[in-house]
């Protein structure tokens, strides 16, 4: 018990600061969108994705060598450190001084000719991301949960103060809205022509204050390159990192080829670049399901792990797979049922006009989780290589809806996408577990709670209530129907629970 009690701690302190992460920055769309046009968002839509690319070549699967290798047997914890953090803070150095010697020939080809100093903030973000993150590493491998847990959430506090000090109090102050006073002093550390560029900026502090933070850590840290005896964690970590360019691809592909895969005047009065904008914003509403997942899987697979040598485990994670489907299509009702409620997150009237895309986005990240659940057969019988065909597999689906339905149907095209790529990852993933680790998934349940879902949000919009708060009343009784069908087909099963 006190080893659950332990596993159960650590997995809310790491699970906390990531998810509370991702929250917090979802509760910056509306300060973003209020503030800055659609062109003005798309570049930060467009950057950011480009670097989880980049974040993901800086550690090339390192972390995961790193945590393997150390719980090797009569592993040398201590000297595997040096020599990781040795490799990975040469490579991240050499890589950023590449992104920062051809700042401008980058930040030109990306069509920003005249920010080339976005180019040399971000470059100097993704060093500082890769070079802390064995560190980190060494935290969770020491246990050191609550450190690591306080670390990031100090972190994810400087960047949302540092947004609203400077997009908010300081422009408000420059443009004498209040506080006059503090004006002189305001421009002294204000430019309000420096724009999304306060979002970089801000990030780059934030990160750069890590290593501090971090002290202890680089404190004992000795340069130890071994590029020999480095080989074998080479070996095992590239398949990681191919996995995990194919996964960035599923998810980031998107946002940054829209601009130039949508045809030109495809939206009327609307330029590609303000296309992306609204791309982007409307993308993170769909987020409330990725954290959702996200907090599923930090308890998740320790459960499985728990439950693999037990004989009615496959029973077991059916169980898991049918309240996970229940819960994931409430919340999909919930939201799709409520989008003239969560519209007001994205600020200025013109990033509303891409909501239609929202109710598929969310139906992607769900099958992502049903996708995610489906991983245990090869996570528990050791043949983990198919998680990396399955998910490149999964990448070609995303490049080539992409291009197919761009032209067709814009960003609409791209939701479909995301769509298709974890609906079709979970089919695969479905067929081949059943072969190596039959499990009784109840399909026709998952499917029909799904159709469900599905038909009540058609009929939340089938006809136009114009009264906002009759509206309401029937949005909401339209998901009490919901959870009522689930009381009384899932009633019989819980009372033989409770027995």
């Amino acid at each position: 018990m006190s080893i659950a009690k332990k596993l159960v701690g650590q997995t809310a302190a790491y699970g906390l600061s990531s998810i509370v992460g991702r929250a917090l920055n979802y509760l910056l769309v509306p300060l973003y969108t209020g503030i800055f046009a659609r062109e003005e968002y798309a570049v930060v839509t467009k950057l950011y994705a480009i670097v989880a690319f980049l974040n993901i070549v800086y550690t090339y699967g390192m972390e995961t060598a790193f945590f393997r290798y150390a719980n090797k047997p009569g592993a040398d914890k201590k000297e595997l450190y040096q020599k990781v953090q040795t490799l990975v803070l040469t490579t991240s150095l050499t890589l950023t001084g590449v992104l920062l010697l051809f700042n401008s020939s980058i930040a030109a080809s990306l069509g920003y000719p005249k920010h080339n100093e976005y180019i040399i903030w971000l470059a100097i973000t993704i060093a500082v991301d890769a070079i802390v993150a064995i560190p980190f590493a060494r935290l969770r491998l020491e246990n050191q949960a609550a450190r690591f847990a306080i670390i990031r959430l100090t972190n994810i506090f400087l960047v949302i103060g540092g947004n609203l000090f400077f997009l908010l109090f300081c422009r408000h102050v420059y443009e004498g809205k209040y506080l006059p006073e503090l004006r002189p002093l305001v421009e002294a550390i204000y430019n309000p022509d420096l724009g999304v560029g306060y979002i970089f900026v801000v990030n780059m502090v934030a990160n750069l204050l890590f290593i501090p933070m971090l002290w202890r850590e680089f404190a004992d840290f000795k340069f130890k390159l071994a590029l020999a005896e480095m080989k074998p964690m080479l070996v095992y970590a590239f398949p990681i990192l191919v996995m995990g360019l194919a996964g960035a691809t599923n998810e980031m592909l998107s946002r940054i080829m829209l601009e130039d895969w949508l045809p030109e005047g495809f939206y009327p009065g609307t330029t590609n670049e303000q296309a992306l904008g609204v791309f982007g914003a409307n993308y993170k509403l769909a987020i409330m399901m990725s954290l959702m997942i996200q907090a599923f899987r930090y308890s998740a697979e320790p459960f499985f792990f728990s439950q693999a040598q037990e004989k009615n485990s496959p029973a077991t994670f059916a169980v898991v797979m049918r309240w996970f489907v229940i819960v994931c299509a409430f919340a999909y009702l919930g939201i799709s049922a409520n989008l003239d409620i969560f519209q007001y997150f994205l600020g200025q009237k013109e990033y509303r006009t891409g909501m239609e895309i929202v109710p598929v986005l969310l139906l992607a990240y769900l099958f992502n989780g049903v996708y995610y659940n489906l991983t245990v057969w090869f996570k528990l019988t050791d043949k983990t290589h198919y998680g990396t065909y399955i998910t490149i597999f999964g990448a070609i689906v995303t490049v080539v809806a992409n291009f197919l339905l761009i032209p067709v149907l814009g960003y609409m095209g791209s939701a479909v996408a995301a769509f298709l790529c974890y609906f079709l990852m979970a089919v695969v993933c479905y067929v081949i577990g059943q072969k190596y680790f039959p499990v009784p998934y109840p399909i026709k349940a998952i499917f029909g709670y799904l159709l469900l879902a599905s038909g009540l949000i058609w009929l939340a919009y089938a006809w136009g209530i114009e009264n906002f708060w009759i509206r309401q009343v029937y949005h909401l009784g339209l998901c009490l129907v919901f959870l009522a069908v689930v009381w009384v087909v899932e009633k019989p099963a819980l009372r033989g629970i409770n027995r």
